[in-house]
């Protein structure tokens, strides 16, 4: 990769660490959106692991309730494995520029439901069984898109858990994911050592971001950028799918 794209990976980490020190969350889906359109799919989602990784600890840290949230919520996170492994196999089996409009319908989905904000309660007796079938649909879509958001956010935010649980949940889901992605990508062969150096090198970038995002956050309210980094999320999932239309 030359200096420019060296860059243009290097802002992406950047400015997705910040909504991530800002929000909580949304690493993962604001990063790999700019990834794609620079370097494609099968490129972009090994660029993302290490980085996703290090934002999520950095988060978790922060949050607590790691073992109270993971026996809570291990049925949902079993599911994952099984739902990343089918994704990974549709990844490499269907076109790039499929794939990537496919990434465009979930942040076009994930923005709409999050400027909606619907005032969604999911009864306590329907926490576990939901749990299983919303990871396997969560690790799907992550393994197909590298987004791993839907369905797990909705899910957490039904349950109205308190904000420092909802993030430490939400986080170990991603956590997990892009762990077992590690194993999957390498076995598709997308993982080289040069796309794993650029990644690690980008926990530099990330952890900067994560910072300052953090450092906002306790200062300022978030609701105008929130509504700023949506509204850009939903405008890239517009040019993705475009892009896939066009080419046909």
């Amino acid at each position: 990769m030359d200096p420019l794209a060296l860059g243009i990976a290097g802002a992406a980490y950047f400015y997705a660490a910040f909504v991530k020190g800002l929000t909580g969350l949304g690493f993962s889906t604001s990063c790999i959106a700019w990834l794609v359109l620079a370097f494609g799919l099968h490129e972009a989602l090994p660029l993302l692991i290490v980085p996703s990784v290090a934002s999520n600890l950095m988060v978790m840290a922060e949050a607590g309730h790691v073992r109270e949230t993971a026996r809570r919520f291990w049925p949902l996170y079993l599911g994952l494995l099984p739902g990343l492994l089918l994704g990974l196999w549709l990844l490499g089996h269907i076109d790039p520029q499929t794939g990537a409009a496919i990434l465009g319908v979930v942040l076009i989905g994930y923005s709409l439901f999050a400027l909606a904000r619907p005032d969604i309660v999911l009864a306590p007796r329907l926490e576990r069984p939901l749990g299983p079938p919303t990871g396997f649909l969560t690790g799907l879509v992550n393994g197909m898109t590298g987004s791993q958001v839907m369905p797990v956010l909705p899910y957490f935010m039904a349950l109205r858990l308190d904000p420092s649980r909802f993030v430490q949940a939400i986080n170990i889901s991603f956590t997990l994911s892009s762990l077992v992605m590690v194993l999957g990508l390498s076995r598709l062969g997308l993982m080289t050592w040069e796309a794993a150096a650029i990644s690690t090198a980008g926990i530099v970038p990330v952890f900067f971001g994560v910072r300052l995002g953090a450092k906002v956050r306790r200062r300022l309210s978030p609701d105008q950028f929130r509504l700023a980094v949506l509204a850009l999320l939903a405008v890239l999932g517009v040019i993705l799918i475009a892009l896939r239309v066009f080419q046909t």
